[in-house]
Formats: structure tokens, sequence, C-alpha cells
């Protein structure tokens, strides 16, 4: 009769955690950031086109709930529909990324301070992403990228 030991039994457990692991982060970057940029585009662009659907409606709910301060309501109303217009097709182009992540961090936290403080849990989600896009770029797949090496590939 055979008694497995501890060590035994552990060895090949640690052996597949480890290739996991190692398969896990050899993971290119380019493939982690290109659902955040769709995903971050989607949430901002379906909020643009539902303003854009019924105009009336939109200033309506930013004189009466959004109140967004120092704004007058149809100025921040064009504003904020510009942005979600604008930044989501930078997003999933992945030009000017880190530029529109910014901008779009910035609105989210007016979204969050100033008009739905309780919605925390989904901001802190579109905040994550965005700022993963910040510090690291839109990855390999995009137009940043390709414009970054024409530049680092030109004579100097």
């Amino acid at each position: 009769m055979t008694t497995l030991t501890t060590d035994s039994t552990a060895r090949p457990v640690m052996a597949l955690t480890g290739r996991a692991l190692r398969w896990l982060e050899s993971v290119p970057y380019w493939l982690l950031a290109l659902p955040l940029r769709l995903s971050v585009a989607t949430v901002f662009w379906n909020s643009g086109t539902s303003k854009l659907a019924n105009w009336n409606t939109t200033i309506e709910l930013f004189t009466e709930e959004y109140k967004v301060p120092l704004l007058p309501p149809e100025i921040a109303a064009y504003m904020a529909a510009s942005v979600e217009l604008t930044t989501p097709v930078l997003l999933v182009l992945g030009l000017l990324t880190r530029p529109a992540a910014l901008v779009l961090l910035g609105m989210t936290t007016i979204i969050e301070i100033f008009v739905y403080p309780q919605a925390w849990p989904t901001h802190i989600q579109w905040a994550a992403m965005l700022l993963v896009l910040l510090c690291r770029g839109p990855g390999k797949l995009s137009v940043d990228h390709l414009v970054r090496s024409k530049f680092d590939a030109a004579p100097k």
C-alpha cells in the first residue's frame, strides 16, 4: 500500500498553478485594453445618442434632475452630448486615447459628485477602466500606436 505525502500531491498542483499564472501574465496588454476601450465607449455613446433622441427631454433632465453647478442647463446638455458622442469614437479607434480617457474620467467625477452620488458602484467601474487607459494607453491595436511607431521610426 502506498501512502501519498502532502509534498507529492502539492507539487503537481503548484506546477499547474504556476503554468496557469504564467499563461495569464503572458496575455498581451492590447488584448486587455480593447474590451476596456469598447465597453467604456459603449456606455457613453449610448448616453449621448439617448440625449439626441429627444433633445427637449434632455434639456428638461439637465434643468430638473442633473443640475450641474455653475453651468446653465442648455450649455451643460450640449457639453455632455458633445463629449459623449466624440470621446467614444476616439476610444474605439484608439486615437487620442489618453486625453479622451481623461475627459471621460472628469465627466464621471462630475456625474458622481453632482448628479448621481448613490451610483458610485457603477462610476467606480468606469473610473477603473478609464484609469487603466489613461495610465497604460490603448495598446498596440490602435491609431495611437500606429502614429507613435511612425514618429519613433522617423529619421532624426
